[in-house]
């Protein structure tokens, strides 16, 4: 696999029993970007995730991560820190047990850093983690894990349990690990408006699959709301691949892809889109064409358990 990429599928699949949480997801996110993974509950973006981090076996296919490491292995975990929704702290232990504990459990380990970051938050070493609020708890979290100085950072809904102001100086602090530390990061949420200020790049599961994925820019770039007569809606959408048709007696307003220079439609108003409105007109159409994946990887055997 490239070493450009932070994660990288090929037919990657996950089954429980008879049911598929994730089935033929190729993917190839590139290094150096914040990659928002949305989806509905039940999409596949937990069991994704646990499979780049090496905590759930594949089914089918392979994932690679921070450069082409096998997930899982030694190599992988050294390069890839993950913060859980339910952030793996002992509540009985203070801050600076959870330090020692981090420090054991890593090869790469910035003690400094670590403490000198949770100085910096006002939270102290010898508070049991039971004491601490959601956020603090959730910068302790986010602490251990910078603290791996890692490649990739994965966040499985960071923001779930936080209140605003905790949920804001979370992403603040992880924009500033981001720059400074120069780490690609992959974080699902369901708080979609989070998406557009923070991240360059985006991927949306539905059913197990990916539906749409790629550059924040080009996305929003390649998609456009048109507006016109409803009775000529048909041959518009002939022309374009329509994310959303909305219609009434008299007007259609179309949310296709389509580049700004193609030719404007007479009668027809073309409109911008934002990334918020793109990404739930994906969500709300599980039908909607998605466009086009990575190739698969050529001479890549299938894992089966």
């Amino acid at each position: 696999m490239s070493s450009g990429l932070a994660i990288e599928t090929a037919g990657l699949g996950k089954r429980y029993g008879r049911t598929w949480a994730l089935r033929d997801c190729s993917l190839a996110v590139p290094a150096g970007h914040v990659v928002g993974l949305v989806g509905a509950n039940g999409a596949g973006k937990t069991t994704l995730l646990s499979l780049a981090v090496g905590l759930a076996r594949a089914t089918t296919g392979q994932v690679r991560v921070a450069g082409g490491r096998p997930a899982g292995s030694s190599a992988a975990l050294d390069a890839v820190a993950f913060v859980a929704q339910e952030a793996a702290l002992y509540r009985n232990l203070s801050v600076a047990d959870m330090l020692r504990m981090g420090r054991a459990m890593n090869r790469c380990w910035d003690a400094d850093r670590a403490q000198n970051r949770l100085k910096e938050l006002g939270i102290p070493l010898a508070k049991k983690v039971g004491a601490l609020s959601g956020g603090q708890r959730s910068q302790v979290a986010l602490t251990l894990a910078l603290a791996k100085r890692p490649e990739l950072l994965v966040l499985d809904e960071p923001l779930a349990a936080l209140d605003p102001v905790a949920r804001h100086d979370f992403m603040s602090a992880l924009m500033t690990a981001v720059s400074e530390d120069g780490i690609s990061v992959v974080f699902s949420s369901h708080v979609v408006a989070e998406l557009e200020r923070v991240c360059d790049y985006v991927v949306v599961v539905h059913g197990g699959q990916i539906q749409v994925c790629g550059e924040v820019e080009e996305l929003v770039a390649g998609h456009h709301v048109l507006t016109g007569p409803a009775e000529q809606a048909d041959s518009v959408t002939q022309r374009f691949p329509v994310v959303r048709d909305r219609r009434t007696a008299a007007q259609a307003h179309l949310l296709v892809r389509t580049a700004a220079a193609e030719a404007a439609l007479p009668g027809w108003q073309r409109h911008p889109v934002g990334l918020e409105e793109l990404v739930l007109a994906y969500m709300r159409e599980p039908s909607a064409s998605a466009l086009p994946g990575p190739k698969p990887l050529h001479g890549e055997q299938a894992v089966h358990e």
